[in-house]
């Protein structure tokens, strides 16, 4: 088992930033590549970003290229996404999940999954 808690959601204006942790704890953290998804009210989950094991391979959904930044420190048994330049759009709750399946790019790929933070983007 990999229990993973999230931090660092709140509330914030549109132009500004914010930094999720995710913690994760129980099984090797490095033998898992880690993703970070949202939700908005009436939406699907979606994948934001994702970090390989080692870090040498990173995805961004298009939507958030050039705006977020997902990191690792295997050290520390987190993962971190950086949120800058932030839209009212982005407004959802934010998840990390840890996948060692291999198919890190779709939902069903993720074994593992926190409870979520909430981010909320004013306009």
């Amino acid at each position: 088992q990999v229990q993973l808690v999230e931090s660092g959601g709140g509330l914030v204006q549109a132009g500004g930033s914010l930094r999720l942790s995710c913690s994760a704890s129980g099984r090797t953290f490095s033998n898992y590549a880690m993703g970070w998804f949202r939700q908005a009210p009436g939406k699907e989950r979606e994948l934001v970003a994702v970090i390989t094991k080692s870090g040498a391979r990173i995805y961004y959904t298009d939507s958030v290229k050039g705006r977020f930044t997902i990191s690792r420190d295997n050290a520390k048994n987190t993962v971190y996404l950086q949120m800058n330049s932030l839209k009212p759009e982005d407004t959802a709750v934010y998840y990390c999940a840890a996948s060692d399946s291999g198919s890190y790019y779709v939902r069903g790929g993720y074994d593992y999954w926190g409870q979520g933070t909430q981010v909320t983007v004013s306009s």
